[in-house]
């Protein structure tokens, strides 16, 4: 039924219970997973730092993206699961549009993700990468909420 399992990963905790679903899933319905990691480098641009710091923080972020998919690589792996990994460079426009256009090209039959991941201030702005998704997404989408804080 969902033989291929798209997860998009950013370091939250969200995306983190997300790729935790996905993985029982894929163990359950011998699915496999392709994890999605997007830097939009448009976010890291301001008015006041020079190129050479766009590139150092460019640097940056890939090196970040490709930290966090060799860990969550791993973590599917040990899981007995057949897995792959991309890193998404893309200038403007929300990670959901990313995330859209990775589901449509492998031909995702599910997107597993989390609610919200690490926006902070983008979201209100621009509305939720997670919400684009599930607007846009050529396969069914399913969101992972993060634990409710004990009462």
């Amino acid at each position: 039924m969902y033989k291929n399992i798209l997860v998009p990963i950013d370091g939250s905790e969200t995306a983190q219970l997300g790729l935790n679903e996905a993985i029982e899933l894929a163990k359950t319905l011998g699915s496999r997973i392709r994890l999605i990691h997007v830097i939009n480098d448009a976010a890291l641009l301001s008015p006041y730092a020079p190129g050479i710091a766009f590139e150092q923080l460019l640097e940056g972020a890939r090196d970040y993206g490709q930290s966090l998919l060799r860990g969550a690589e791993g973590t599917v792996r040990e899981a007995g699961i057949e897995v792959e990994a991309k890193l998404v460079e893309a200038s403007g426009g929300p990670a959901g549009e990313q995330i859209v256009l990775e589901a449509s090209a492998w031909r995702a039959d599910l997107i597993v993700c989390g609610t919200h991941g690490r926006r902070g201030l983008r979201r209100l702005v621009m509305g939720s990468d997670a919400e684009y998704v599930v607007r846009l997404s050529p396969a069914p989408v399913l969101l992972v909420r993060s634990k409710p804080a004990s009462a």
